[in-house]
């Protein structure tokens, strides 16, 4: 993500509530879309209680242009409902939009909505109190490629995106192939610089491709299928590999990471976490092995992907260089269910790093 901490002041009010239950939600025949609802136990008292999340969030229609969501309404708790937050996101950006609704079950958001796009979004609930509560969130949702084709249902996405090999002259990348209601046509395989531009590099009609060699360590690849009607999938898992163009390996870096806590309640967390290299670098990968079962959910002076309880973090663009004793300092923004141990591992561009 960006440098910019956005919504974090919004997301942490919306994260301060009771513990909640992860509830998978499966989404309308043609969407290509996971859902997840953080749902909280009602309890009206006389003690302030945060909103209860949204239930059973789906996609009823897509469009180019636009998205339907529909949900049902929580349980009031220490007041009665007065709207909706929704947030949302397109995949590989860092820009995040905003919307308020009243007191409503149903919204179509068109504003930022294009063709072949992916999408994420979150729906929090608002009482009168000005209290906005745990958040309902879908995600994976893809809008078409036209209004008027007889086919407007993307194929699924590509799945187990792996590097067969790296070498001078290219990547190796190979997955295994979607499906479609019609047909699959090829693929298109994209660079992702790690902030929010997406270049082609390659187009295929099997389940392989050789891209040109990652010229630095910022960034990664990934892969959306596409049919007849120039529908897209959902993007596959992302990978990353080493630069290839230095001749000689540098010295591994001595490095530290020192991970602060700097705010937590009963699902959430905001945390510091400041890598320090003894020598200059330009270009880094901070990985970290949580101790817990945290999940990110935003991040500031770096970009981030999480797979487990492992979460990986590359440069926002402008902080790619550490000069030698200097620093940078990610902040993460998360939620957890039953642990929020600190990292037990740490590396930095695959070395081993202190921990404090």
């Amino acid at each position: 993500m960006s440098n910019r901490p956005k919504l974090v002041a919004a997301t942490l009010l919306a994260a301060t509530t009771v513990a909640a239950a992860v509830v998978l939600m499966s989404a309308p025949p043609g969407v290509a879309a996971s859902t997840v609802t953080l749902a909280a136990t009602p309890t009206i008292g006389t003690s302030p209680s945060l909103p209860n999340a949204p239930i059973d969030l789906h996609v009823v229609a897509v469009t180019t242009s636009s998205v339907t969501l529909a949900w049902t309404a929580p349980a009031p708790t220490s007041a009665q409902i007065e709207g909706y937050n929704i947030s949302y996101t397109q995949a590989f950006n860092d820009i995040y939009w905003m919307q308020q609704v009243g007191n409503v079950t149903t919204v179509t958001i068109t504003a930022n909505i294009a063709p072949t796009r992916q999408y994420s979004f979150s729906v929090s609930t608002r009482d009168t109190l000005g209290h906005s509560g745990t958040s309902a969130y879908v995600s994976g949702v893809v809008t078409p490629a036209s209004d008027t084709a007889g086919d407007r249902t993307p194929p699924t996405a590509p799945t187990a995106l792996a590097i067969a090999a790296v070498t001078t002259t290219g990547v190796n990348l190979t997955w295994t192939g979607s499906t479609d209601d019609v047909a699959v046509t090829g693929y298109n395989v994209y660079r992702f610089d790690g902030l929010y531009i997406s270049t082609l590099v390659g187009t295929t009609t099997s389940t392989a491709v050789t891209v040109p060699p990652a010229a630095s360590s910022l960034g990664s690849w990934y892969v959306r299928a596409t049919d007849a009607a120039g529908n897209l999938s959902a993007a596959s898992n992302i990978v990353t590999a080493p630069p290839t163009t230095p001749t000689t390996p540098p010295p591994a870096p001595t490095c530290r990471v020192t991970y602060v806590n700097t705010s937590q309640w009963s699902t959430g967390f905001v945390a510091d976490v400041t890598v320090t290299s003894s020598i200059a670098m330009n270009g880094w990968t901070l990985v970290l092995t949580f101790g817990g079962d945290q999940r990110v959910t935003q991040a500031w002076n770096a970009s981030f992907t999480q797979s487990a309880t492992t979460l990986t973090l590359t440069p926002a663009g402008w902080n790619k260089k550490i000069p030698a004793n200097g620093s940078v300092t990610p902040g993460l923004l998360g939620t957890y269910r039953t642990s929020n141990a600190p990292p037990t591992q740490a590396t930095l561009n695959g070395a081993p790093c202190a921990l404090t």
